[in-house]
Parts: C-alpha cells; sequence; structure tokens
C-alpha cells in the first residue's frame, strides 16, 4: 500500500511538512513498514510561499521593500526554477505586519508587494504566481503598481503615494511608466474570493473592519473607491465590478488586471499545479489530507477540497484528519473525501487543544489508521 500525505497546516500549531512526519510514524505503528511520501500544501494564502517552496525544493529569494506602513522590512519570496517565482502580498503587505493600535487602512499601502514584483523582474523571473491572502491594505493597489512605474495623480497633477485615503483623490492615471518587463512576463493571481471592487460585497465593505476600519473610515474608503473605479472606466473602459475577485485584497486583485494584465485562478487549484500533485498521485492507494477546522468554507477553494477532487478524479480513495468540525462539514464528501476524524479525542478548551496539537494529531491519526486497517480486514472476508 502506497500512502500520500498533503495536509494544510494546521494555523499556529502544527506546519504541513509537521502533519507528514506524524502521519508517517502513526502509520508505521499501525501497519508496519510503509511506502508514503508527503508534499505541503496550502491554498494561496497566508503560508503558499513556503509550502511551494518545500515541495518544489525551491529556494528563498530574500529582499528588502517597504511594508504597509512604509517602513523598511525583510521580505521574501520563493525560487522554483529560472523562470518561475511565487510570491505573497502577505510577506510584503500583510495585516500581521500592522501593530493592533495602528490598524487603519486609509494609511496603509500595498507598495511593498510591488517591490517584490519589482525584485523578481530584476532576477529574471518571467512567469509569477501570486498569493494576495492576508492583506492590511485597502488602496485598490494603488501602491503596488506604482512600485512598478504607474502614476495615480490628483486633480493639480500631483503624483498620489498610493494608500488607501488617496483613493477619493485620484483623477487620472498615467501608465506611461509600466515596467516594459511586465509584458513579458505571466502573472497568475492566486485567490479565491470573488468580490467586486465597490458595493456592498466589494472590497470595503467585505474586508475593511478586520484591517481596522471603523463605519466612518469605510464610508470614505468606499466612496474613494467608488472614484477610482470610475476613473478606470473612464481611461480604460474596463469595469472593475465586473471582473470576479476584483475586490480581493482590498483591491488588489483590479490592480494586478487591470494594469499588469495578470490572471485571476483559484489559490488551490494553482498551488496543486505547481507541485505537479496530479503526478505526485500516480501509483497511490490513499491520500491523507486535513486542516485545523472543516466546515461550509471548506468546500470553497480549501486544501481538503482540492485534494480530494484531484484524488477523487485519479480514483485514488482520500480521507481528512482535522482539528475540529463545524456547520456542515459533511459538504466536503462531495469534494472526494471519503471520511472525517478529528484530533480531539475528549471535550477540551480550546487553549488544551492547541496547546496538545501534536500529540493529539499523533493519536488521531492512529486512532484514523486503525479504522482502515479493521476496514481492510473487512474487505478482505
Amino acid at each position: 500500500m502506497r500512502l500520500l500525505f498533503a495536509s494544510d497546516s494546521f494555523k499556529g500549531t502544527l506546519s504541513s511538512e509537521q502533519t507528514v512526519a506524524l502521519l508517517a510514524k502513526a502509520a508505521t505503528e499501525v501497519f508496519g513498514p510503509i511506502t508514503y511520501s508527503g508534499v505541503p500544501v496550502a491554498d494561496g494564502g497566508e503560508g503558499t510561499t513556503d509550502a511551494v517552496i518545500a515541495a518544489e525544493h525551491g529556494s528563498r529569494v530574500q529582499t528588502e521593500v517597504y511594508g504597509p506602513l512604509m517602513e523598511r522590512t525583510p521580505a521574501y519570496y520563493g525560487r522554483l526554477d529560472d523562470r518561475r517565482a511565487v510570491l505573497e502580498m502577505a510577506a510584503a503587505s500583510g495585516l500581521p505586519m500592522v501593530p493592533m493600535e495602528k490598524r487603519n487602512p486609509l494609511y496603509t499601502t500595498s507598495y511593498g508587494t510591488g517591490e517584490l514584483i519589482r525584485h523578481a523582474l530584476d532576477q529574471g523571473f518571467t512567469d509569477l504566481s501570486i498569493a494576495i491572502g492576508g492583506s492590511a491594505t485597502n488602496d485598490g493597489g494603488m501602491g503596488c503598481v506604482r512600485a512598478l512605474g504607474v502614476r495615480f495623480l490628483d486633480e493639480a497633477g500631483r503624483e498620489l503615494e498610493g494608500r488607501g485615503e488617496d483613493l477619493e483623490r485620484v483623477r487620472s492615471i498615467d501608465v506611461s511608466g509600466l515596467d516594459p518587463r511586465v509584458k513579458q512576463t505571466r502573472i497568475t493571481v492566486m485567490c479565491d474570493v470573488t468580490n467586486p471592487l465597490c458595493g456592498e460585497n466589494g472590497a470595503t465593505y467585505t474586508f475593511g473592519a478586520q484591517k481596522g476600519a471603523t463605519p466612518e473610515i469605510q464610508a470614505r474608503l468606499e466612496a474613494g473607491m467608488c472614484n477610482y473605479r470610475d476613473v478606470i472606466r473612464r481611461q480604460f473602459g474596463v469595469d472593475p465590478d465586473a471582473i470576479p475577485g476584483s475586490g480581493a485584497a482590498g483591491g488588489l486583485g483590479t490592480a494586478l488586471m487591470v494594469f499588469l494584465g495578470g490572471e485571476m485562478k483559484s489559490g488551490i487549484e494553482t498551488v496543486l499545479d505547481l507541485i505537479e500533485f496530479d503526478k505526485r498521485l500516480e501509483g497511490a492507494d490513499l491520500v491523507v489530507t486535513g486542516e485545523g477546522r472543516t466546515d461550509w468554507q471548506s468546500c470553497f477553494g480549501k486544501v481538503m477540497q482540492g485534494v480530494g477532487e484531484r484524488a477523487k478524479a485519479k480514483g485514488v480513495v482520500a480521507v481528512g484528519l482535522s482539528g475540529s468540525l463545524g456547520r456542515d462539514a459533511d459538504h466536503i464528501f462531495n469534494h472526494g473525501i471519503e471520511s472525517l476524524m478529528t484530533t480531539v479525542d475528549a471535550p477540551m478548551p480550546l487553549e488544551e487543544a492547541l496547546g496538545r496539537a501534536e500529540e493529539l494529531y499523533y493519536l488521531g491519526a492512529v486512532r484514523m489508521f486503525r479504522f482502515l486497517k479493521a476496514g481492510m480486514a473487512l474487505a478482505g472476508k
């Protein structure tokens, strides 16, 4: 029997790589010597760069950028080969980079993400996959593309810095200085939200509060975002609100697609393609996947859905081991996952479960494999 382990990380406790080691140990205890392989997986959010680097035996490219508050900060992205690189917005413009007391998307910028892209271009990469989850910004992506030569001008023709507060001041956009290398570069935007740029389901009202925007700040940002949208409509004949995902990452989705020609794709599908997951399934009898919590959201662009559907398409059985189950967790059975188990083995406070994450995961894996062994014995009768 050949096993393939492909679990998401358990946020704040276990990395994807740790789950592979624990699953291998548990499977060996139950079955004896086994043949297995493991691959780190992520869904296009935070942690994607490290997962893809590990899976593809890539390397980190270190640099320094301006963070969301325009302070110099270390950052990195992943080199997969001489042509391909994987970048993560959260590494340059992520919400954890802004202290709680300073969180206000009027004053944050995605400029550092543009610097990461520019650095990758300087290194000769021509195929960039960019994960845009976990942003601290609501600047419409102005900061990002400003780092690549796009100029946003106010009514007096003065260039704006590209923060959230500048959305309301944009009167024209000058793309004549856009880095020409962008046109020779394939840009894939990893994103699983379909929110438009403006409106009640847009960037500001859907994601602004978690970035520190009060209702008053949201109203101002929304008015500014509508102004930004209208300038794009007028100058480029493109309606961002008609593009699914344009509101992702505080509107960065708009900038990457409109100004850089990026293609929006599912995060988990992009990651699975980057790590050649279909090839890894060849010859496998069982796939074990999982995540910190499985619920209805797991069926919308998350690791278990992606892994389960790929496994089912190849005729490989897939099961899940998760930290906990929430509302409509059973919906994941419609996506190639045959069975689910949890790591926790008794009622306990969340703090205890997190503190014992490694121990509980291992014990849960042993129980899971013992069930599978029992099923194999029944099938043999």
